[in-house]
């Protein structure tokens, strides 16, 4: 199936050659949403593409809705672990994943790298206010939390070029993917610099009643308790009420 999908959209791309010359990018995802339902173990989708067919490197970000972060650092005092310092970081991409046709530090300069925020290392966190002058080791902290999530993968994916022109690669999503508008952004890169560049939009949402109940417990946090904790005295009591007919 991946493979005859692949044949027709390399088909499609073949068929807007003019298109493709004139923008020198073009880009696009096998799906633009990902349906968070009850039982969702993850997922990954195919992003494919054509370039003006001069060489070139291809690089692909996908960035998560952003947020703001709480890191906490744990102090033993009394022989009990309590959390003394902290940091907030706010504009925190709650996903983040690269893939590139080639290593970075083959493709582009450090300063390129920064300008484009590509690469973890790159990735500029707003409205940071701290006075604390190891704020990088709560950033690096920041990091393994979101790595050890399946949230920012450890390794760059891999982008596969079909000839000159075609390319094509994986992302893979996680079952505790965060719900929200994604960003897909796509870099065509030569001799250092960034030539064209392409944003395709990602939704991730969650559905059915699963969606239905998450919603009505942030809408409605105070009766989401209530219904809970009325929920338990009823389970309980209707357990008292079996074990003792048994």
């Amino acid at each position: 199936m991946r493979g005859l999908f692949t044949a027709l959209t390399v088909a499609l791309l073949l068929g807007g050659a003019g298109e493709a010359r004139a923008q020198a990018l073009v880009a696009d995802l096998s799906d633009h949403l990902i349906a968070v339902t009850t039982g969702f173990v993850g997922t990954e989708l195919l992003l494919f593409g054509a370039t003006d067919g001069d060489e070139g490197d291809i690089v692909v970000v996908v960035r998560g809705p952003a947020e703001r972060v709480m890191v906490r650092r744990k102090e033993r005092t009394g022989g009990i672990w309590v959390n003394r310092h902290n940091v907030a970081f706010s504009g925190v991409p709650s996903f983040y994943h690269l893939a590139s046709s080639r290593p970075l530090t083959d493709i582009t300069s450090p300063r390129v790298r920064s300008r484009h925020q590509l690469g973890l290392d790159n990735v500029r966190f707003g409205g940071l206010r701290s006075p604390r002058s190891d704020v990088a080791a709560f950033r690096q902290a920041l990091i393994r939390n979101k790595r050890r999530d399946g949230l920012y993968p450890n390794d760059a994916g891999d982008i596969s070029q079909l000839g000159n022109r075609l390319f094509r690669t994986a992302v893979v999503f996680p079952s505790n993917v965060p719900t929200g508008s994604y960003t897909v952004t796509v870099y065509l890169l030569r001799k250092g610099a960034v030539v064209s560049a392409q944003t395709t939009p990602l939704v991730v949402s969650k559905i059915g009643i699963g969606a239905r109940v998450y919603d009505f417990a942030h809408r409605n946090s105070a009766l989401y308790g209530i219904a809970s904790i009325f929920m338990a005295l009823m389970a309980g009591w209707l357990a008292g009420a079996i074990f003792k007919r048994a």
